[in-house]
């Protein structure tokens, strides 16, 4: 039987403490579930990364954050591939022995799975990494030196001819502070992801390339009362390794018009990108509705808006707030029934107790008359 392929996009916002997803990789058993009823599915690092852990799931599409958004308004589609050459950047303010920790987990990526990683570039100055927090509680950052790691990726890009980018950035050492305790108990919100999330978006904007970034950070004291949330990041050295995994078979993205795109004789790929008419579903936490790619995808009437009342975030962005018509569920679990209902052809509603009646659109007067008659 012919059908319509299932395309699902999973979205956790980063940096803003989503209990589900807002920690290391654990919004991951959520996308390997989603994955496996879905014939595509597309979501961002935040939701794959994991640190030292990951887990391949062919048919998931790892798509960098405003690479999605840009995706989600339909100026670039998605086009797969089946192996990307990978650059390192490594930020020129990284200690020696926590660069070769780092170039060691590179060939270890390269020997163990296989990853095709040639070449890294030292950022000429360090970038100055500082981390922030804003009222409403989302982590953020900046960076003192953006022209050094534009300069840095494009010599990965010229030189290297390198078809996605992993960069390491040199983050502030805070063991101290009541936001990384938090974090590392499973509450509050990750301090590190709004800042990573920023040196990435650049580079993809800028280049029009994957990219995933991973912080250098010191061991820290052990800590008996971990989170099993957070406990990802405390088994090694670095967190880059899911990163390079994610990068091997992250699409690329299409941004030529589709006539000059059809007619390109230098293309490798014979299969068409994804592009946004082709996404089904949406699932978001419901209280974090307010990020471009939601709202884009909202604004197309054949797309399931699926809304997650119990990964609680730090925003109170309800789709209700924005007109934005969506589906409230209470778990990931009821979202993923959604999903099988919708890929079977069953409507949601059919599924519960309640079915409302028949709406009329004649006029009503009309319809007692007919009745009286």
């Amino acid at each position: 039987m012919n059908r319509r392929p299932l395309t699902v996009v999973l979205i956790v916002p980063t940096g803003v403490g989503a209990s589900i997803g807002g920690f290391a990789g654990d919004a991951l058993p959520v996308a390997r579930a989603i994955a496996h009823i879905s014939d595509t599915l597309i979501t961002h690092p935040n939701v794959l990364n994991g640190a030292q852990l990951y887990w391949p799931i062919p048919n998931a599409l790892y798509v960098e954050g405003y690479g999605l958004d840009k995706f989600a308004q339909g100026c670039w589609g998605l086009q797969p591939v089946h192996q990307n050459r990978i650059g390192l950047i490594l930020d020129g303010g990284i200690e020696p022995d926590l660069q070769l920790r780092h170039l060691q987990a590179v060939d270890a990526a390269r020997a163990t799975l296989g990853l095709n990683i040639t070449d890294y570039v030292l950022t000429d100055v360090p970038l100055n990494v500082e981390l922030r927090m804003s009222e409403s509680g989302a982590s953020w950052g900046t960076i003192a030196h953006p022209d050094s790691l534009l300069r840095a990726a494009e010599k990965l890009i010229t030189q290297a001819k390198v078809e996605a980018i992993a960069v390491v950035a040199r983050f502030p050492d805070d063991a101290g502070s009541i936001a990384l305790a938090n974090y590392r108990h499973g509450k509050g919100v990750d301090p590190l992801a709004g800042a990573e999330a920023a040196i990435s978006h650049l580079i993809v904007k800028t280049f029009k390339i994957p990219c995933a970034h991973a912080p250098a950070l010191l061991p820290l004291p052990l800590d008996p009362h971990l989170s099993p949330r957070s406990a990802a990041e405390e088994i090694g050295y670095t967190f880059l390794p899911c990163v390079l995994a994610g990068l091997s078979k992250a699409p690329q993205f299409v941004t030529l018009g589709t006539q000059e795109r059809d007619t390109d004789k230098n293309r490798k790929h014979t299969q068409l990108p994804i592009t946004a008419d082709r996404v089904d579903a949406v699932v978001i936490p419901a209280t974090a509705c307010g990020g471009s790619a939601i709202l884009s995808l909202s604004g197309r009437s054949a797309v399931q808006i699926i809304a997650v009342a119990d990964n609680k975030t730090q925003m109170q962005v309800p789709p209700e707030k924005l007109g934005i018509k969506a589906l409230q569920v209470n778990s990931y679990l009821e979202a993923i029934g959604v999903l099988v209902a919708l890929r079977t052809g069953i409507t949601p509603v059919a599924l519960g107790a309640d079915i409302s009646p028949l709406r009329c659109l004649s006029d009503s007067t009309k319809q007692i008359s007919n009745l009286k008659s």
